[in-house]
This record gives structure tokens, C-alpha cells and sequence, in this order.
């Protein structure tokens, strides 16, 4: 793409805008924004702008649309797609100086807040205000609201609660030629034209720059319960994961994660709090929450008998608020656990759920054929595992060759069963050469033109969600 380059003049006029302070050029802000959490991919803006008003956002884009330079938008860089890469240069917008909570109507129950704050903290706000914001991915301490909303992004809650898209409202964005939009209206029901808020819920910084979110809210609840669950087979805990939903329970969490995951996550986190037989070869986490304590113990008890029904070892009940903590940690650090053992790739298979004990013995089919091997973990209760395909001794010639068929075949496998090819990480950079699998030329058409719709030169976030872009 023939995006104009950085000289002074621009730097200039960002500096005009935004202040001296906040255009960044030094090789270690270059180096920060070069890269997220996905493999070892490093991509090296020209320059780092930190706006503060959308004023400042506006302006800039007008600036770049209208010069031709690309801009790619910025979170905390905890993505797993390489969605906030500057693969062709240019701009990294960084949107870290965005990190105020606005306005929370505990009337509406509703919070108004800028892009920039962390999850947890946001969280955290809420709750002590008696007000719950569910989705929490396994980095909500440290990611952004803003790339939550980006990539819609769910985490262990979204079996119960549901994912980003169900809670938010309203949108204030940017879009790439600097105008300033609202996407919907700060309401619970809205049937007036096209749905523009949830078309931009996880866009991937591709169709503008998020600003302002409303986002609805429901109250706290006030206590929950955790227990872990041990199992001689791993396909037996996924076919555990429906049984439990068809006896007519629905737990707050319910989270898989295979033997290496969790033996992993231990080492990398210096945990010595799970007990780990040698036949044990998979775990379910599973919470349960609400405002009766009684109730609470009652269906902790009833999903406690409806496993015995399988091959499983002994069922552990957090009995205190320190042990649920340590188990949450080990569930929450598998990613970054993986990631230190190993050069990985994961992927964000999610199927219907009854197809999990399906997917996982594909998953490991394929693993022989290919001579990957895998560790698996993730959202049980919501169809979405997480696929690390650890390196180990591949070479590097079937690492980068022979992988590719065998990760295509899962995603066509993953189709067959009526899923898709991510659940919460987005496409971004490393999937994009995926989509023909979930998608026809028809359908990528429409996407592609909406696209144009917003974006006619293609200067925001390019290079990701399709092949050529």
C-alpha cells in the first residue's frame, strides 16, 4: 500500500496538536508499540501520538486521511491476533492518556468511560458502587476496555453473563476522515436503522476510533462458590461440561484446561496449592454464584453428583477466599505459561458446546499427523478452547509449512460442526489467511465494502481481518 512516510512536517503538526510531550520517536516507545501478546511478531511504527481529547483524535485523522499515512489505533497491547500492529508503519495511536471513568448512572445502571482504562479497575469501581460488569478476559488486569470492545472479547463469565456485546450502548467514535459519530443511543431497546454499535463491538480498530463507551451494568452479586474437578480424560470432562447444562444448571464459570495447562501454569506461577496424580489428566473449574449462600451450596453439591458420573479423581471446594484467588490465578496465567515454555501459536476454536469431546479428540488426531502437540485450555462452558501449539522439536521448515494444513483442517473441522474460527481473539494479522474457511466470497465481499463505506483510503488499522487489505 503506498502510505505517505513520516518526515517533520507531520511530526510537527502532531506536535502542534498534542503537544511536544506526546509524539514519541524514541526507539524504546517504537519498540513498546511494535508488539502484543501474539508469537514473537515485531512491527515498528514511525512515530507514537498520545491524544487526550477527541478533539485531538479528530484532528489527527483529519490530518492522516487526508495525507495518506496510516494509523494504527492502540490499547494495552494485550491482543493474541496482532490486531494493534503497525504492519505498514506509520501511526501507532495510543490511547493510554483515555483512562477516565466518566459518568456512572446507578439510576440506568450504566457507566460512561473512555477506552483507555483497565478492566479490572473498572471492575473494581463498579463494584463498589453495587453495580457488575461481567466480561473479564484472562489480561483484565492489565487490558484496555477499549480493545475489549474492539475484539469483543468474553472470558469464563460469558457462559453465564454473556461477552462485550451485550452490554454495550452506545459508541462515541472517530472515523478515519476525523468526523465524530455516536453509534447508537444510551438505551436498553433500540430498533432505529442499522445497528452501527455492534457493528464496531469487535471491528479491531478497522472501521474507527473508539472514544467514548456507555456500557449497561446489573448488580453485584455477592457471593459465589469454586470448586476444581480432576479427570482421568479429557474427553470425558468435555462431555461433562453438557451434562452439567443438561440437568438444568448454569454456572457463573466453567473452565477446561488439560494437564499441561495446569502443570504449566503452576511452574510458571511457583504454585504448589493443586494436587496433581499421575492418571489425572484434565481439570473443569467451575463457579457458581448468586446472592443465597444456601442455594449457592445446594448446586455446588448437585454439580458435584452430576460428575461423579465420570472418571474423575477428587473434587476440590475452595474453602476459602485465598485458595479461590490461587485457583482463578493458575486458570488466568496458562496463556503466558505456554507462551515461557514454548514458541506457540494459539488458536480461538468455539463450537457448539455439546461438540467439545468432538473438537478435542480432532484436536489431538491432527496432532499426530501433523507432529504438532498441543495444549489445550479455555471457555468449556461457552464451546470456546483455546488451541497452544507448542513448537517444541518441529522444525522450522514444518513449523512454518506443514502447521499451516494442519491448522486449516481444524478450522474446516470447526465449521463442520457449526463453529468458527475465534470466539474472542479476533482475526487481526495472524488469522486473516483463515477466513476463506468461514466465509464465502459473498460474505467477504460485504464485509470488504463496508469497509470502504467507512475507510475509502484504507488508512485505519490496514492490513488486518483480509487477505490484500
Amino acid at each position: 500500500m503506498p502510505f505517505k512516510k513520516i518526515d517533520h512536517t507531520d511530526l510537527s503538526y502532531f506536535q502542534s496538536v498534542v503537544g511536544d510531550k506526546y509524539v514519541l520517536t524514541g526507539a524504546e516507545h517504537l519498540d513498546r508499540c511494535a508488539s502484543d501478546h501474539t508469537e514473537d511478531l515485531h512491527y515498528l511504527p514511525e512515530v507514537v501520538v498520545q491524544p487526550t481529547t477527541v478533539d485531538e483524535v479528530s484532528t489527527i485523522m483529519k490530518y492522516c486521511y487526508t495525507n495518506n499515512i496510516a494509523v494504527t489505533p492502540r490499547g494495552a497491547g494485550t491482543g493474541l491476533s496482532g490486531g494493534a500492529l503497525p504492519v505498514y508503519g506509520g501511526v501507532v495511536l495510543d490511547m493510554k492518556r483515555f483512562n477516565k471513568i466518566l459518568k456512572v448512572d446507578k439510576r440506568n445502571f450504566q457507566v460512561t468511560t473512555e477506552p483507555g482504562v483497565i478492566t479490572q479497575e473498572l471492575q473494581e469501581h463498579l463494584k463498589a458502587e453495587g453495580l457488575f460488569y461481567p466480561p473479564d478476559p484472562a489480561s483484565k488486569g492489565s487490558c484496555f476496555i477499549g480493545g475489549n470492545v474492539s475484539e469483543n472479547s468474553g472470558g469464563p463469565r460469558a457462559v453465564k453473563y454473556g461477552v462485550v456485546k451485550d452490554y454495550v450502548l452506545n459508541i462515541e467514535m472517530v472515523l478515519p476522515d476525523g468526523n465524530v459519530i455516536w453509534t447508537g443511543a444510551n438505551v436498553l431497546k433500540n430498533a432505529t436503522g442499522y445497528n452501527l454499535t455492534q457493528l464496531v463491538v469487535g471491528s479491531e480498530g478497522t472501521l474507527g476510533v473508539i472514544t467514548k463507551i456507555v456500557l449497561r451494568l446489573i448488580p453485584a452479586v455477592k457471593h459465589d462458590l469454586t470448586l476444581l474437578v480432576p479427570f482421568r480424560s479429557a474427553v470425558e470432562a468435555c462431555s461433562a461440561v453438557n451434562a452439567i447444562f443438561l440437568a438444568g444448571y448454569t454456572p457463573s464459570a466453567l473452565e477446561f484446561m488439560e494437564r499441561d495447562a495446569l502443570e504449566w501454569s503452576m511452574k510458571f506461577t511457583q504454585t504448589t496449592g493443586v494436587d496433581l496424580p499421575d492418571d489425572i489428566v484434565a481439570h473443569l473449574l467451575i463457579e457458581v454464584d448468586g446472592n443465597n449462600m444456601d442455594e449457592l451450596y445446594l448446586d455446588a453439591e448437585a454439580i458435584s453428583g452430576i460428575v461423579q458420573q465420570f472418571n474423575i479423581g477428587e473434587v476440590l471446594f475452595a474453602d476459602s477466599h485465598e485458595q479461590k484467588n490461587m485457583l482463578w490465578t493458575l486458570r488466568r496465567k496458562v496463556g503466558e505459561a505456554v507462551k515461557s515454555n514454548s514458541i506457540y501459536k494459539e488458536e480461538d476454536t468455539v463450537v457448539p458446546r455439546a461438540e467439545l469431546p468432538e473438537l478435542l479428540q480432532i484436536i489431538k488426531r491432527l496432532g499426530k499427523e501433523y507432529g504438532f502437540q498441543s495444549v489445550c485450555y479455555g471457555h468449556a462452558g461457552d464451546g470456546n478452547l483455546h488451541v497452544n501449539i507448542v513448537k517444541g522439536t518441529m522444525s522450522d521448515e514444518d513449523w512454518n509449512g506443514k502447521l499451516t494444513l494442519g491448522i486449516r483442517e481444524l478450522f474446516k473441522e470447526v465449521i463442520r460442526m457449526g463453529g468458527t474460527i475465534s470466539g474472542e481473539h479476533g482475526i487481526g494479522l495472524v488469522q486473516k489467511q483463515y477466513m476463506d474457511i468461514a466465509f464465502n466470497d459473498v460474505q467477504t465481499s460485504l464485509m470488504k465494502q463496508i469497509k470502504q463505506v467507512f475507510d475509502p483510503k484504507g488508512i485505519l488499522n490496514p492490513g488486518k481481518l483480509f487477505v490484500g487489505a
